[in-house]
């Protein structure tokens, strides 16, 4: 009774990597558009030549994590926990093996990630070093003969400069038959010595069919209405080929905030001050932080493309005639010096839990003075 418990305890707390309203990563049986990635896992299982610890990267979104989960499904399963009608990494959802590795009470599996403090209702910053010492006593148990153990560190990106230092102690000698995922969406920032001792599986973002196939398979499980067949090409271009990004796009009246953002930009270089307030108040505050983030997100992407068509003379039409009216050669430099104002901004807010109205105005406030400039 006990062990039930702290199964339901866990799976009731908040996860930073669950999309709300979504299936998390490890309840999605599927991965779609990286079938050369399963491949290569399947072949390292079945060659029982394993390299004990793999970095799985690619942009954020894109199905590191389904992944990482479906293989652990197929390297802690039992013979009789093969999917009779399947091949590779396909795991029976009916064995023991799928469900424990959905409610994480699997004993050969062991997840790293951020943690979530229930007295101060928020995810800690990093993953600290207290999490990676868990590594310590997982892989002294003693396993079943014959048996693996899986760590997922999800995602390394998050790891401080302790809990990185941690991880490399285990990495550098680590029991036989264990196997680290280590998943990052910027692995150029992690220690070199941590990426040379892994074997690199790259992901790309997904293709427009797959983005379409794994979106609509995430919101038919979810129960909620798909884009209209006009909507996806849009779709694809914003989320940048990253399944969370479109459904996030979706969820987050994404066609709507862009729509609106649209017209900031083509009404510059003067701002609807009411329009702006109005704005501000929407995506400020707890219950709005989804949209606000998704906001603020496709503000930086809309003026990045701007400043890309500019420098480049390339892009949409529409994107290459409003970067000449408002950028030129001449703002070139300050508008690219405008959107690292405006992303470092936006991170401090983020990191700091500070005022999201006032960071609305201000970006808006410096767009239009770049503007005019």
């Amino acid at each position: 009774m006990a062990r039930a418990t702290l199964i339901a305890d866990t799976e009731a707390a908040p996860e930073a990597d669950r999309l709300e309203g979504f299936a998390h990563p490890r309840e999605t049986a599927v991965v779609y558009g990286h079938g050369e990635a399963e491949q290569t896992f399947w072949a390292a299982l079945k060659s029982e030549k394993m390299h004990h610890a793999w970095l799985v990267t690619g942009a954020t979104g894109i199905g590191k994590a389904t992944l990482a989960y479906r293989f652990a499904r197929a390297a802690l399963a039992r013979p009789d926990d093969r999917d009779l009608f399947g091949d590779g990494l396909d795991v029976s959802p009916e064995s023991g093996t799928y469900r424990q590795v959905t409610v994480l009470s699997h004993p050969g599996l062991l997840l790293l990630r951020r943690s979530y403090d229930q007295k101060s209702k928020r995810f800690s910053q990093s993953i600290a070093v207290d999490e990676v010492r868990r590594l310590k006593s997982f892989l002294a148990l003693s396993a079943e003969e014959g048996s693996r153990r899986v760590v997922i560190v999800d995602s390394a990106d998050d790891l401080n400069i302790n809990a990185a230092n941690a991880l490399l102690k285990s990495l550098e000698e680590p029991p036989s038959r264990s196997i680290f995922l280590i998943l990052s969406a910027s692995p150029g920032r992690l220690l070199p010595t941590i990426r040379s001792r892994c074997r690199t599986l790259t992901l790309a973002p997904l293709n427009e069919d797959d983005l379409q196939r794994a979106v609509r398979a995430a919101l038919q499980a979810a129960n909620k209405d798909e884009p209209r067949p006009e909507d996806w090409r849009a779709l694809q271009r914003m989320s940048g080929g990253s399944v969370r990004r479109a459904l996030e796009f979706i969820q987050g009246g994404g066609f709507q905030l862009q729509a609106r953002i649209d017209k900031i930009f083509s009404l510059l270089p003067r701002v609807d001050g009411r329009a702006a307030h109005m704005l501000a108040d929407e995506v400020q505050g707890a219950a709005n932080e989804q949209k606000f983030w998704l906001f603020t997100e496709l503000f930086q992407e809309t003026l990045a493309r701007l400043i890309r068509a500019e420098a480049t003379g390339q892009g949409h039409a529409d994107d290459v005639a409003l970067a000449q009216r408002l950028i030129g050669p001449a703002r070139l430099a300050s508008f690219a010096e405008l959107w690292e104002t405006l992303a470092r901004n936006r991170a401090e807010v983020l990191a700091l839990n500070l005022d999201r109205k006032a960071l609305i105005l201000a970006s808006l406030s410096q767009l239009e003075a770049a503007c005019r400039g």
